[in-house]
């Protein structure tokens, strides 16, 4: 016979086993109103859970009824018009799966030290505030930084697709190449600016640490990462007492740029050997240009914040840990309401809520840091709502809106500052539009099943 047939999970794609009758009851006797009854009684839970009656035909072949069994004690011309009579008569009623593991449940000690990671690297400007001066340095170390954050938010992008495509091999000759050659241009970009000078050595250190450190991010090496950023994190606390002269500031410097580089190159060697050569063709370098270009959009917003207030720059990289941490957690409620609902719109509305309920979670945690840091929280708002929504999306997938709202919003804001206008009331103008507009890219998005495969 053909039909669907319903496979129960654990059963191996088996049949489920028919109840009998029990032992030492009798029968119906033949003049019995409808004897079907009977049947429906017995096989209830297997016919309730049918979602057509080709599977309750299936049910009553498996069971061995013949033909002959049918017509003589059923009075049904065959098992089909049989199986759709049992199917009327039984109510549907679909048991509930059983309770999974959560497959997004974040990782909660490895977002934490991803955060520390994120903000400890700030300490090096407190070391090395000392070794230039004037705006053409400051200038330089800025662009320097800006080009290194959206050359690598590009090679993360492209060595995470490598690592999905081809294992830590492809995303270990992807990262070998790419992360050289951001530093160089980094590099290249602060000479130009600033000009030869401490400033311009300064900026060397700062791109091949960050190319080194985006490496290791991939590799998941934060552990590394962490030892690496140990010399800076103890010259730093070392300031509170003392003030190191600029050749230990130098060396503890150099010795973080150093370990983080030899971590890096550690971590790409054993991606190397850890399988042969990728066979499968490298992605268009152009699926990876959205993320760089947000990146580069992410970087302008930072500066022109810090640029106001220092301390909201701060409180957003040391948020940053909790961050990624509720992006897991999105995903996990996001596949929990999809087994809660039971029709489009009742998903629709859970993953609105769970999206409310993690973005203000981000926020209130910002609410908090800026009253203890004393700094105007409205700005800092709207710059963590733009950002944690944009990675949201990104994180599904949806690279070119998000980039595209946050370089206008970068725009906005510059264009703002160039031209003297007050920076408050043009950066909450340009981020409240930038979160809605995200926002609302997010529900339309977020809100639909397929988007959860």
């Amino acid at each position: 016979m053909s039909g669907p047939l319903r496979l129960v999970p654990g059963e191996g794609g088996s049949l489920p086993a028919l109840p009998r009758p029990r032992s030492g009851t009798r029968g119906r006797p033949s003049w019995a109103e409808d004897p079907i009854d009977e049947l429906a009684d017995r096989l209830i839970e297997p016919v309730a859970a049918a979602v057509h009656p080709y599977e309750v035909a299936a049910l009553l072949e498996s069971d061995g009824m013949t033909g002959d069994q049918i017509s003589a004690r059923y009075a049904r011309p065959d098992l089909f018009t049989l199986a759709e009579d049992l199917y009327a008569r039984v109510p549907r009623h679909y048991p509930e799966p059983p309770p999974t593991a959560d497959p997004w449940r974040p990782d909660h000690l490895r977002c934490a030290l991803r955060g520390i990671v994120f903000a400890l690297p700030g300490l090096a400007y407190v070391l090395g505030a000392g070794l230039w001066a004037g705006p053409a340095a400051a200038n330089g170390l800025i662009a320097a930084g800006l080009a290194a954050w959206a050359w690598n938010q590009a090679l993360s992008h492209r060595a995470f697709l490598r690592l999905g495509t081809g294992g830590a091999s492809a995303a270990a000759r992807a990262l070998r190449l790419g992360a050289p050659v951001g530093a160089l241009l980094a590099s290249v970009v602060a000479l130009l600016i600033a000009g030869p000078g401490p400033a311009a050595v300064f900026a060397a250190g700062q791109s091949c640490y960050l190319g080194a450190a985006t490496v290791l991010l991939v590799l998941g090496r934060e552990r590394a990462l962490l030892l690496a950023l140990l010399p800076i994190t103890a010259g730093a606390v070392a300031t509170l007492v003392w003030q190191p002269p600029t050749a230990v500031v130098l060396v503890l410097l150099f010795a973080t740029m150093a370990l983080t580089v030899l971590a890096a190159g550690h971590g790409i060697r054993a991606g190397l050997l850890s399988g042969p050569a990728p066979t499968a063709p490298a992605p268009g370098l152009r699926r990876s240009l959205p993320y760089g270009l947000f990146g580069l959009a992410a970087g302008v917003l930072a500066v022109l914040t810090g640029a106001d207030d220092p301390h909201a720059v701060l409180l957003l990289t040391l948020s940053m840990g909790f961050a990624e941490w509720l992006l897991y957690r999105y995903r996990g409620l996001a596949v929990a309401a999809l087994r809660a609902s039971t029709e489009p719109r009742g998903f629709t509305l859970r993953a609105a809520r769970a999206l409310g309920l993690c973005l203000g979670a981000y926020l209130a945690l910002l609410a908090v840091g800026a009253v203890l840091a004393g700094t105007a929280p409205a700005a800092l708002l709207g710059l963590g709502a733009v950002l944690w929504t944009a990675l949201l999306l990104q994180a599904f997938g949806v690279a070119w809106p998000p980039a595209a709202v946050c370089l206008t919003a970068a725009a906005g804001e510059a264009a703002a500052a160039a031209t003297g206008l007050p920076t408050g009331p043009a950066q909450l103008l340009c981020r409240f539009i930038a979160a809605v507009a995200l926002l609302v890219l997010a529900c339309r998005f977020l809100g639909r099943p397929t988007a959860h495969r």
